[in-house]
């Protein structure tokens, strides 16, 4: 099966597909993929963690790579418990936050063989180098 990986800009979701962006912990989807995420997908004002409507918000904004972790863990676990969706992770940390594809990718690994999440290209590239 070819690899298929998250388009840079998302503007519509097919059925069943879910939008995975990075937010703060107070919820306020005011920029990049999170304004996006409230704008077309469903995120809710003040909810800065979890599904909401057709997005999933992972925080990234409240400090380094180690806070962010868990978050994407308990995100990881959630894709596995759902297998009936398909999630389309955006270069969660990389935009507003300032952190680089090479600080946020290897928190995926665990995601890159699952079927039903679709990673941005720049994330797979580099846990790909860490195998």
């Amino acid at each position: 099966m070819e690899q298929r990986f998250t388009p840079e800009w998302i503007t519509e979701l097919e059925p069943g597909e879910i939008f995975v962006f990075g937010s703060n912990l107070a919820g306020v989807h005011g920029g990049g993929a999170a304004r996006i995420a409230l704008e077309k997908f469903g995120a809710v004002p003040g909810q800065g963690v979890g599904l909401q409507g057709r997005s999933y918000a992972i925080p990234t904004m409240q400090g380094g790579v180690e806070t962010v972790r868990p978050y994407v863990e308990e995100f990881v676990d959630f894709a596995r418990r759902h297998q009936e969706l398909t999630f389309l992770v955006t270069r969660i940390g990389c935009g507003i936050a300032g952190f680089r594809d090479e600080e946020i990718a290897p928190l995926f690994a665990d995601a890159l063989k699952m079927p039903n999440v679709v990673l941005p290209e720049t994330f797979v590239k580099v846990i790909r180098k860490l195998d």
